[in-house]
C-alpha cells in the first residue's frame, strides 16, 4: 500500500481526495495547508488525523510515496510563481513521485526552470491533466487505435476558458490520440488583456488564443480557448465545463465534449449520447492515482502525463504566445524568453 499525502486543501484538493474511493493501491494519509481553518475542514471531511502547516515538516516526518500538489501556479493576487520553487523543494526531499495541478507553468521563466529540473530530479512528477482516463475518452480512443475511423487526418480541440487555465487538460488530449506525436511548428492570434494582472485562481494569459499545429506524424490541429472562440460543449453556464476534442479520419471521426460524445465509422454508423462528467471525473481521478502506483512499481511504466511531455505541451500555448506577439510562424521546440508576459501586456 503506498503512502500519499497532500499540499493544498482547497477547492481541486477536495476532488483528488474523494477520488480514493477508487483507488486501490494508496491511502491519503496527511494533508497540509497553511490555512488553519481550511486543513482542519478538509481533515474532519476526508477523515485524516495527520494534518501540518509545513511541508518540510510533513516530508520529513510522513515520508510519502506520493505527494499531491493541489496549488495555484501563482499566489492569488501577485505576479509570485510558486510551481518550480515548490517542485524543487520536494526533488530536493527526494519524494518518489509528485502530481502537479495545472498547468505545469504559466509563462518563459518558469516554464525554463521547471524543464531545468526535469532533466535533473529522480522524483516522478506528473501533471494533472486526468481526462485522458475518463471512461468514455478511453473507449473513444480506442476506436481511434483500432482503426475504426481510419487514419487520423485533422483535430479540433477547445476549452472555453484561458488557456493557462485549460490549455494544459486540451493539448494532453490532443497528444494522447496521436501517440504523443512531436509538435513542430505552431501558428497563433491572441486577444484580451483582462487577465494578464492578478488573474483569478493564479492562471494569467489572454483571454482568448487560437493556434494552429503541425505535428511530425503530419495532423493539423486547430486550438481555440476562450468564450467568444471555443464551442459550447455542455449547458454549464460557466466556461470550465467546456472541454472537447474532435478527432477526424479517412473512415469517420469520434467527438469528446464535457456532457456528451458521438462517433461516426463505416461500421457502425452514427452514434452519440450524453454522458456525465462528474462522475466520469471521479473514477478517472482514481485511474490517474493509480497510474501513478504502476510507474513507480515499474519505470518502463511512464505515466502517460508524465512532466517532460507535459512541458512538450504547454511549450505549444507558449508558441501560440509568442506567435501573437511576433505574427510569425513559431518552430517547436520553442525557447521562451524572459519576459514574456510583460510582451503580452504592451502587445494587448
Amino acid at each position: 500500500m503506498y503512502k500519499t499525502a497532500m499540499l493544498g486543501c482547497g477547492g481541486r484538493a477536495r476532488g483528488h481526495a474523494d477520488a480514493y474511493r477508487f483507488v486501490k493501491r494508496g491511502r491519503l494519509a496527511a494533508i497540509c495547508d497553511m490555512n488553519e481553518e481550511r486543513l482542519n475542514k478538509f481533515g474532519d471531511d476526508f477523515d485524516i488525523s495527520s494534518r501540518y502547516t509545513d511541508l518540510d515538516e510533513m516530508i520529513e516526518k510522513e515520508k510519502p510515496d506520493v505527494l499531491h500538489i493541489v496549488t495555484s501556479p501563482v499566489i492569488p493576487n501577485s505576479n509570485e510563481r510558486i510551481r518550480y520553487p515548490l517542485m524543487k523543494q520536494v526533488s530536493d526531499h527526494g519524494v518518489p513521485a509528485a502530481i502537479i495541478e495545472k498547468p505545469i507553468a504559466v509563462e518563459g521563466e518558469d516554464w525554463n526552470q521547471i524543464a531545468g529540473l526535469a532533466a535533473e530530479t529522480k522524483t516522478k512528477f506528473v501533471v494533472n491533466t486526468q481526462l485522458d482516463f475518463h471512461p468514455k475518452n478511453l473507449e473513444l480512443k480506442k476506436d481511434v487505435v483500432e482503426g475504426r475511423i481510419g487514419d487520423i487526418r485533422f483535430i479540433d480541440a477547445s476549452a472555453r476558458s484561458r488557456p493557462a487555465e485549460q490549455g494544459g487538460h486540451v493539448l494532453q488530449l490532443v497528444s494522447s490520440y496521436i501517440d504523443n506525436s512531436r509538435p513542430v511548428r505552431v501558428f497563433g492570434q491572441i486577444s484580451g488583456s483582462e487577465n494578464l494582472n492578478f488573474a483569478p485562481g493564479g492562471h494569467p494569459s489572454p483571454q482568448h488564443t487560437v493556434g494552429h499545429v503541425l505535428y511530425e506524424n503530419g495532423v493539423h490541429v486547430s486550438l481555440a480557448f476562450g468564450t467568444e472562440l471555443a464551442q459550447k460543449a455542455s449547458d454549464d453556464p460557466g466556461i470550465y465545463g467546456h472541454k472537447r476534442v474532435f478527432v477526424a479520419g479517412t473512415k469517420g471521426f469520434v467527438h469528446w465534449r464535457f456532457s456528451s460524445w458521438e462517433r461516426a465509422t463505416l461500421d457502425g454508423g452514427y452514434e452519440s449520447g450524453s454522458l456525465n462528467y462528474s462522475e466520469q471525473d471521479v473514477v478517472a481521478q482514481g485511474n490517474f492515482t493509480e497510474a501513478v502506483f504502476d510507474w513507480l512499481d515499474d519505470a518502463n511504466n511512464v505515466h502517460p502525463t508524465h512532466l517532460k511531455q507535459s512541458l512538450v505541451e504547454f511549450n505549444i500555448i507558449l508558441g501560440m504566445y509568442y506567435s501573437g506577439i511576433t505574427n510569425e510562424i513559431i518552430e517547436l521546440p520553442f525557447e521562451p524568453p524572459d519576459g514574456l508576459m510583460d510582451m503580452l501586456r504592451e502587445k494587448l
